[in-house]
């Protein structure tokens, strides 16, 4: 049987490809289409909105409540402050949750922490399988090299994104400080034009350079990611996972 996805954020460049990614896989249906209140979209077909030729019976709805009680999957590409409240409702409905939303603050994760004790959630800041390998790599590349070596995180989006640096880039200095045992490290942010999403570690020492770089060339890689979370999440007790449960999972 088909897994309907609750997508929230569905005309964003995130739910748009998830959505047409979704529609075209028999392993999906769509349960439920979400955006904000007043947004222009409300009330028309999701096919529609995506530019398809023929509608796919799923209008656009800013009521959440009732879309996230209608699918087996919440995913969550929004602001931080709607993932948190979507939250509250797919705890309530006992709906498991993808979540790429970055920028969530300490006190917004740990609401997402508490809901996790009663379904099971997917968090993570990129959906991306090989930027997930990219963390592997630098924290293996930082542990060998060692202290001698200085170690920087350069990110590049385009000029729409809103925060900065990217949940990635904030991410793989954590894990790369964790490995150094220093307080931070230093994470530089570009934005500009349409770059979809670029992440570089960069570590230097004496006489030579080692340089790890993540491109994305469209974001149908973030959607593709987002998805297989989806097909984990749907089959997991209560808990908090990240894409490396993801990753490890063979079903």
């Amino acid at each position: 049987m088909a897994i309907k996805l609750v997508i929230s954020g569905c005309c964003g460049r995130m739910g748009r490809s998830i959505a047409s990614l979704a529609l075209q896989d028999p392993r999906f249906a769509i349960g439920a289409a979400l955006e904000r209140a007043g947004h222009e979209a409300i009330g028309h077909d999701l096919g529609t909105v995506l530019g398809r030729p023929s509608a796919v019976g799923v209008p656009v709805s800013d009521d959440a409540k009732a879309g996230i009680s209608r699918g087996d999957v919440l995913i969550e590409f929004t602001a931080p402050e709607v993932t948190v409240a979507h939250a509250q409702f797919a705890q309530q409905a006992r709906t498991p949750i993808v979540i790429g939303t970055t920028g969530l603050s300490e006190t917004q994760r740990e609401a997402l922490q508490a809901a996790s004790s009663a379904i099971p959630i997917v968090l993570s800041p990129n959906m991306s399988v090989g930027v997930n390998v990219l963390f592997e790599l630098a924290r293996a590349a930082a542990e060998r090299l060692g202290p001698g070596y200085d170690v920087e995180v350069v990110e590049s989006h385009h000029r729409q994104k809103q925060d900065a640096p990217s949940g990635t880039a904030k991410r793989l200095a954590e894990l790369l400080a964790s490995v150094r045992h220093q307080p931070s490290v230093p994470v530089h942010a570009i934005r500009a034009g349409d770059i979809v999403g670029d992440h570089t570690v960069i570590l230097a020492g004496p006489s030579e350079r080692l340089e790890l770089t993540h491109r994305a060339h469209s974001r149908e890689v973030f959607a593709q990611g987002a998805l297989r979370a989806a097909r984990f999440v749907v089959t997991q007790p209560p808990g908090l996972y990240d894409m490396a449960h993801v990753l490890a999972h063979r079903g």
